[in-house]
């Protein structure tokens, strides 16, 4: 069985008849039992929905032969600490967030969270097509682990704040917990980046030791309460995107499977990445609909005048970001160009699409 053909199992519904009739075919003599944690709970609503397809779709296709089981951030290591316990072979896998490993190596931030970069579909297509994957590939071979591009995030908000945002000198002195290279573009603004767990964040926002949070989207900002401390949702997105989630596999696991289960599990990397997507777009919608119905939450929009001037500091940032190491001027430099390349049909065909349609309201 090729990638194709296990591909075509998974979306066609073949996986199940093959299974129901109990003639799946045996990958490999040996039974291996791998270890997955993912870097936030396997609960988690959105987040976690890939590292769970991704394991489960791997165990009923190879028949067992490989059988991976997940695990919550903590249960084995720390969170941030997964991809090292991948690559020391501790576990044989790991899921996560691209930009979580940038203080390992500055050049992952840009493959992942660029402000004013590229949506998760643009972004999935320069992986596929415009040497994204090749580039993280190489990547993360220095972090000692093999990568897999397992999930997205779409446009993520500006964040929940108790100030509002009416020009880009309100982010002057502003405390916001953000991460990545959006934290460099808010102190190049004057803000003051900060850094602490998620369980802190309600009682710094009602006690002002933050203003401001940028954090997932409308499904995980909901679940976690982010509407009972903070004042303002603020969009559009130019924070983050979006948000690519790794899958790192340890190189010599990744060397014991067989060729038929290295593309089982190729193919369990695009069944995370629907799984994940699927549900943060509907389930986004969901939260979104509930937060300014019947929780009445304020949702702004920062003024398109304090937007241009955000984004050319923006730019300014990331291209000095990308000038301190090869490696980053390399992925920036890529990224820039498919950028480039990808606006004008964009413009055409999503953009003006979506802004047609709000012209005429059914139903």
């Amino acid at each position: 069985m090729n990638r194709r053909k296990a591909l075509k199992l998974a979306g066609g519904g073949g996986l199940a008849a093959i299974l129901a009739t109990g003639t799946a075919p045996a990958y490999s003599q040996g039974k291996k039992e791998w270890r997955l944690q993912q870097t936030w709970a396997k609960t988690s609503p959105g987040l976690a929905v890939g590292g769970n397809a991704f394991a489960e779709y791997i165990t009923k296709a190879t028949g067992g032969s490989l059988s991976v089981k997940v695990y919550s951030a903590g249960e084995i290591v720390p969170p941030f600490q997964t991809l090292e316990a991948v690559a020391n072979g501790t576990i044989q896998m790991g899921y996560g967030y691209v930009t979580y490993w940038a203080g390992q190596l500055p050049a992952v931030n840009f493959l992942g969270t660029l402000p004013f970069g590229l949506t998760c579909q643009e972004q999935n297509a320069w992986y596929a097509h415009g040497g994204g994957n090749a580039l993280a590939e190489k990547l993360y071979a220095k972090l000692g682990v093999r990568f897999m591009l397992g999930g997205q995030t779409p446009v993520q908000p500006a964040g929940w704040y108790n100030k509002e945002i009416k020009t880009i000198g309100d982010y002057k002195g502003l405390k916001m917990r953000v991460g990545g290279l959006g934290a460099k573009v808010l102190q190049a603004m004057g803000g003051t980046p900060v850094s602490m767990p998620l369980g802190e964040v309600p009682q710094a926002m009602q006690s002002g030791a933050i203003d401001a949070i940028e954090f997932v989207g409308p499904l995980n900002d909901l679940s976690f309460g982010l509407h009972k401390v903070a004042k303002f949702y603020y969009w559009p997105g130019w924070l983050e995107p979006s948000g690519p989630y790794d899958i790192m596999i340890n190189p010599k696991a990744w060397a014991t499977l067989s060729v038929t289960e290295q593309e089982i599990v190729k193919a369990g990397a695009a069944v995370a990445m629907k799984a994940n997507i699927d549900e943060m777009w509907a389930k986004n919608a969901t939260a979104f609909n509930q937060m300014t119905g019947e929780l009445k939450v304020q949702v702004r929009q920062i003024p398109d005048d304090a937007i241009r001037l955000i984004a050319e500091q923006a730019y300014k940032v990331c291209e000095a970001e990308a000038a301190k190491d090869a490696d980053s001027k390399e992925v920036w430099a890529s990224v820039m160009k498919f950028r480039k390349e990808i606006l004008p049909y964009m413009k055409v065909s999503e953009y003006d699409f979506m802004r047609v349609r709000d012209l005429v309201k059914f139903g």
